[in-house]
């Protein structure tokens, strides 16, 4: 205990010799508040306006000499030194045996056991079990969104959001899957989709004991019994179970989508309109992925590679489709005798075998 108080005092000298106080002290004289320029959101420190202002900026003037993490405060660099890099964990959980670097770590743990709540939202009363949590979930009634993009301009609530939505722009992917190569910009989509590969079905339906691989699915599924349509169509009145209803028809085909857009870009297909152009040879599109893609002839761009092998593809699912002969995998397969194939359209192909369908038909 006397080490944490020894070391709590030497961050607190570090934080004032980094940090101006001569306007905290004008401060207590004066009784003004300090305010954020960006949120509004009010200070009676300098110091606190300080780091506040870093949720805002992104700046990370802490170091770990270490590793090369940086932080916006110097005592999360000490608190990461200690839990990272000596691995020292002194603090156990009584119950689990779970042990934790640091004693708050140790405390906020308990309460997964005990099912404590200490913090409660004034507004709605929820409660939650960290105090950061409730923090977060009070902007849902403030609407306060601290963090913004620094290209599109758009605001999150959370820090974790914005960096999953700066993925929209840089296309990273971080997150790959090890059986088929596939790559996500979330770790959770990639934890849904290794559920295709495994087969599991973690959802429950308590009514039927039907089961899904998503929570969402399930959730659609369980309308059936209750027979709930959340979902209302404002010019017609009429109600629908799930949100994805595919109320927009193709005049020509009669195909359904679930929204106006893919409903156009199909009638593009129909129409010959091609309304996204290549600046470089002028060859018109119908879908500006496709344009995207087609430049990538020009540039010779090959931005996709094969970890295995190091050969490079113009389009991510290309690799995908490559990597599976290394891999041999096949995840497609006939449903009326069980044959495997690496690609989806080798089973259309295959299935025609057991149907005699013969689609394609000379015109001459």
């Amino acid at each position: 205990m006397e080490n944490e108080l020894v070391r709590s005092e030497v961050e607190c000298k570090r934080e004032s010799e980094e940090i101006d106080f001569s306007d905290e002290e004008k401060n207590e004289k004066g009784k003004t508040s300090f305010d954020c320029d960006i949120c509004g959101k009010s200070f009676s420190r300098k110091a606190k306006l300080v780091i506040h202002e870093r949720t805002h900026t992104g700046e990370k003037p802490y170091h770990c000499e270490i590793c090369g993490k940086s932080f916006s405060q110097s005592n999360h660099l000490t608190r990461h030194k200690s839990c990272v890099h000596t691995g020292e964990k002194p603090y156990h959980c009584e119950i689990c045996d779970k042990s934790f670097s640091q004693n708050d770590h140790l405390t906020m743990h308990k309460r997964a056991h005990t099912g404590e709540k200490p913090y409660h939202c004034e507004i709605c009363g929820k409660s939650f079990s960290r105090n950061n949590n409730l923090i977060k979930h009070k902007r849902v009634h403030t609407g306060e969104k601290p963090h913004h993009c620094e290209i599109c301009g758009k605001s999150f609530s959370r820090n974790d959001h914005l960096t999953k939505h700066k993925r929209v722009h840089t296309g990273e992917k971080p997150y790959h899957c090890e059986i088929c190569g596939k790559s996500f910009s979330q770790n959770d989509h990639l934890t849904m989709h290794r559920r295709v590969h495994t087969g599991e079905k973690p959802y429950h339906c308590e009514i039927c004991g039907k089961s899904y691989s998503k929570n969402d699915t399930l959730t659609k599924h369980k309308r059936v019994h209750t027979g709930e349509k959340p979902y209302h169509c404002d010019i017609s009145g009429k109600s629908f179970s799930q949100n994805n209803e595919k109320s927009y028809h193709c005049g020509v085909c009669g195909k359904s989508f679930s929204d106006g857009p893919s409903l156009t870009v199909r009638k593009y297909i129909h129409s010959s309109v091609k309304p996204y152009h290549c600046e470089i040879c002028g060859e018109s599109f119908s879908q500006n992925g496709c344009v995207t893609i087609h430049i990538r002839i020009h540039t010779r761009q090959k931005p996709y590679h094969c970890e295995i092998c190091g050969k490079s593809f113009s389009q991510n699912g290309c690799v995908t489709i490559h990597i599976r002969i290394h891999t041999r995998q096949k995840p497609y397969h006939c449903e009326i005798c069980g044959k495997s194939f690496s690609q989806n359209g080798q089973v259309t192909i295959h299935i025609r075998i057991h149907t005699r369908q013969e689609p394609y038909h000379c015109e001459i």
